[in-house]
C-alpha cells in the first residue's frame, strides 16, 4: 500500500483520519508532546516547527500523500498566544506545503470555518474570508500561502467536529457530556449556528478531497443546528440528564476570541464529489456506549 502521512495524529481529528485511513493506507502519524498507540499506524515524535527536522521526517517516510491536520485550534488560545500559533498554524503548514509541493505529492490541509464572520452564512468555497478572530486569522493566511505555493493542495474547510476521542485530545462534546453527567452548569449558545459532522465522517472528507479535489472544499454537514439545540439532541439520543443545561447566548460568556454567529457551510461541491455525511441523529446513535 501507498504510505500516507498525516500530521497531528494525536489529535481528535488525526486520531480519526489515521483509523478511517489504514484500510486503504500504509498510514504515518506524527505527534510532538502527547504519545499515543493507534492500531496499525506508525507513529513518529517530531516538532513540526523545526524545519530540518521536517526535512528528515520526508526523506525517511518517503510518503506518497500528505494530510495536515496538525494545529493550535483553540481560538482562545491563538487570541492569547498569536506568535506561538501563528509559527505552527502558518509557518509549519506553508513548510510543509513546499515539501509536498516539490515531491509533487497529493496534500490535503485542515482549515477551518472560522474564516468566515458569521454574518452572511451559509457560505461558499468563493465567498469572501472575513475572519475575526486571531485563529482564522491564520487560517485564512495559510489557505492563501499554501495555495499560492501549491495550487493543487486540496484545502478543507472543517466544521464543528464531534465523536469518541483518543486519550490525548476531545472533541467539542466532552465537556458536555461530563457536565450533564456531573450535573454542573452547562451554557450553551442558541445564537450560534453550525453544520457540524463526527470526526469519522470528516476524515472521509479528508481522504476523498484527497484524492479527488484542488484548491477550497467545504467539508460540512447538511443540518444547520446552534449549540443549543445539537446539545438537546444529544442529550435525547444518549440519554443524557437535562436539568444543568442552560441556554444563553454568546454575549453571556466572555472569551478572549471573538465567537462569528453562523458558520454554516454550503458543502455542495464536496456532495456532487461523493461526500456523505449521515444525519446528526445517525451520528450521534452510532456514539452510544462509545462516550
Amino acid at each position: 500500500m501507498q504510505k500516507l502521512l498525516v500530521t497531528g495524529a494525536s489529535g481528535f481529528l488525526g486520531w480519526n483520519l489515521c483509523q478511517v485511513a489504514t484500510s486503504k493506507w500504509d498510514v504515518y502519524g506524527t505527534s510532538c508532546s502527547k504519545s499515543i498507540t493507534i492500531p496499525d499506524t506508525t507513529m513518529v515524535a517530531i516538532d513540526l516547527t523545526d524545519f530540518a527536522a521536517m526535512q528528515r521526517l520526508f526523506e525517511d517516510v518517503q510518503p506518497d500523500a500528505v494530510v495536515h491536520l496538525a494545529a493550535q485550534s483553540s481560538p482562545n488560545v491563538c487570541q492569547n498566544q498569536p506568535e506561538a500559533s501563528y509559527r505552527l498554524n502558518v509557518t509549519t503548514a506553508v513548510n510543509l506545503t513546499g515539501l509536498c509541493a516539490d515531491r509533487d505529492l497529493p496534500f490535503a490541509f485542515a482549515s477551518s470555518e472560522m474564516v468566515f464572520d458569521g454574518l452572511n452564512a451559509p457560505y461558499r468555497e468563493g465567498d469572501r474570508v472575513s475572519p475575526i478572530n486571531c485563529y482564522g486569522e491564520q487560517k485564512a493566511l495559510a489557505e492563501v500561502k499554501i495555495l499560492d505555493r501549491y495550487p493543487k493542495a486540496a484545502v478543507c474547510r472543517m466544521p464543528l467536529m464531534f465523536g469518541a476521542v483518543p486519550p490525548t485530545a476531545s472533541s467539542f462534546i466532552q465537556p458536555f457530556i461530563q457536565a450533564l453527567r456531573s450535573g454542573k452548569e452547562l451554557k450553551l449558545f442558541t445564537d450560534e449556528i453550525r453544520t457540524p459532522v463526527s470526526g469519522t465522517t470528516a476524515a472521509k472528507g479528508l481522504l476523498l478531497a484527497l484524492q479527488t479535489a484542488q484548491g477550497r472544499l467545504h467539508l460540512g454537514g447538511k443540518e444547520r443546528v446552534s449549540r443549543y439545540e445539537f446539545g438537546c439532541l444529544m442529550a435525547a439520543i444518549l440519554s443524557l440528564p437535562t436539568a444543568s443545561m442552560v441556554a444563553c447566548r454568546q454575549e453571556d460568556v466572555p472569551m478572549a476570541a471573538n465567537r462569528p454567529p453562523d458558520l454554516s457551510l454550503d458543502s455542495t461541491k464536496a456532495f456532487k464529489l461523493g461526500y456523505a455525511p449521515p444525519s446528526l441523529c445517525a451520528e450521534l446513535e452510532a456514539l452510544v456506549g462509545k462516550v
